[in-house]
């Protein structure tokens, strides 16, 4: 007995399944096309804050340039008082501290202080220096720049009298004891904004008591040397 099946007919798509399948694939594509497009739009994003935090940079930079070159040019117009010492012409064995303005602009001082210590050497002065509370001028005292004015005076007579003893005195005259004269000069620059006009010098002397000669030659510590 021979069989004879009927061949299978290809099954049949029907409307709705047509319209389906014609829908996901254009869901598809639409997807893949706002990922592209997503992906697309942070690359950008990315590029567009590397160069914003560049210009930033750069712009912070610039400022900080402008900023220091600004204070540069303060710091290269405002006084500056620098000390030294002169002996006297007329009185031997007197001298003189001196405060010069060496500045471009001119310089009020509306403070100064002073101290005297005897010590075994610079080593042993206080650190900080101890000036205690500095004093006004009685009048004010202007320096413009290249002017000078005397700060403090010193002569040999006075070197017994800043001993409290004979004996100290005699330590100091055999330089197993030196005695340091130092203070600071507290002065304004007028042309400097508000927060920045008060400015300070600090100086520091030693006093030499020869056997028939003195001296006043600056020393001291750093800390006791310093401009501000």
């Amino acid at each position: 007995m021979i069989v004879t099946l009927p061949a299978p007919t290809p099954a049949q798509w029907s409307w709705h399944d047509r319209i389906l399948w014609a829908a996901g694939v254009v869901l598809a594509i639409e997807g893949l096309s706002a990922i592209w497009l997503t992906l697309s739009a942070l690359r950008k994003i990315e590029r567009l804050l590397v160069s914003a935090e560049g210009a930033a940079a750069a712009a912070e930079a610039a400022a900080e340039a402008a900023l220091l070159n600004a204070k540069a040019i303060v710091d290269a117009e405002r006084p500056w008082l620098l000390i030294t010492v002169e002996p006297s012409l007329r009185v031997e064995n007197s001298f003189t501290v001196m405060a010069t303005n060496r500045g471009r602009t001119p310089a009020t001082i509306v403070a100064t202080a002073e101290r005297i210590k005897i010590v075994v050497d610079e080593t042993h002065l206080p650190t900080p220096p101890e000036y205690g509370e500095p004093a006004a001028p009685r009048v004010p005292i202007i320096l413009l720049p290249g002017e000078a004015t005397a700060i403090k005076s010193f002569c040999r007579e006075e070197g017994k009298g800043i001993c409290e003893t004979e004996e100290r005195f005699k330590r100091v005259a055999n330089w197993e004891e030196k005695a340091f004269i130092y203070g600071k000069i507290v002065y304004k620059d007028l042309i400097a904004p508000r927060d920045r006009q008060l400015h300070e010098t600090a100086w520091c002397c030693w006093y030499i008591h020869g056997r028939q000669k003195s001296g006043l030659v600056i020393a001291g510590p750093p800390e006791y040397n310093l401009h501000t």
